[in-house]
């Protein structure tokens, strides 16, 4: 009996030490497969892929990702996570728009790691407040959040200076005005759904709340 009972255990153990050494060279191969590359990134952005149907990122989003036009978002030194998402949220339809979703369908993994990376790797190019009359009021909120009615401060999540937090929120400072109250806005109205936190939100922001800390933080950096 304890013959036999040595028997099972032994090929247990063979068995074990097998699927591990499976598992571990798997997951070894999953490593590799997600090394990205910025100068393929590169290339991507600044030249598209007119074959497959694919622009350059440049013309919308600027030379290294410092947009022009503010109803376009900065990309420059955002973390490579969070293009990351936001370009597979546009591709699953987690995240709508019609442009947008239809270059991030065209695109393969690797490319939008590719992207990312690339896109991380470069400086943003200041913004500033332009309100001198809300500058302040959207200050309090930024850095304090209205507790009557449970918002909590920006400042807790994307920094003092709106740097974020690597793979968890996003850069916003000296981000475009623009661009940033019309995010909230549609985050408010439940058009951008794939933040539960910032729909949350957003739901207890005026317009003039919106404005005012849209405002202060296109003056972070």
């Amino acid at each position: 009996m304890n013959d036999a009972f040595s028997l099972v255990a032994k090929t247990f153990l063979v068995a074990l030490l097998a699927v591990s050494t499976i598992a571990i060279a798997a997951d070894k191969k999953g490593v590799e497969a997600t090394k990205s590359d910025p100068a393929k990134g590169e290339a991507l952005y600044t030249n598209g892929d007119a074959a497959r149907g694919i622009p350059a990122c440049v013309s919308c989003h600027g030379v290294a990702g410092n947009s022009t036009i503010v109803q376009n978002p900065k990309l420059a030194a955002q973390h490579d996570a969070y293009i990351y998402k936001q370009l597979s949220n546009f591709k699953d339809g987690e995240r709508s728009s019609p442009i947008m979703t239809l270059f991030a369908k065209a695109l393969s993994d690797d490319e939008m790691k590719n992207l990312a990376a690339y896109l991380n790797q470069q400086t943003r190019n200041p913004g500033t407040a332009r309100s001198k009359d809300t500058v302040e009021f959207g200050k309090k909120i930024f850095r304090a959040g209205i507790a009557e009615i449970g918002v909590p401060a920006c400042a807790g999540c994307h920094g003092p200076n709106g740097a974020g937090i690597p793979a968890q929120y996003p850069r916003i400072g000296g981000q475009h005005q623009e661009y940033t109250a019309a995010q909230l806005t549609y985050f408010r109205a439940g058009t951008r759904k794939n933040s539960a936190q910032m729909m949350a939100i957003a739901k207890r922001l005026t317009d003039e709340e919106i404005q005012a800390v849209a405002d202060y933080v296109a003056g972070l950096r």
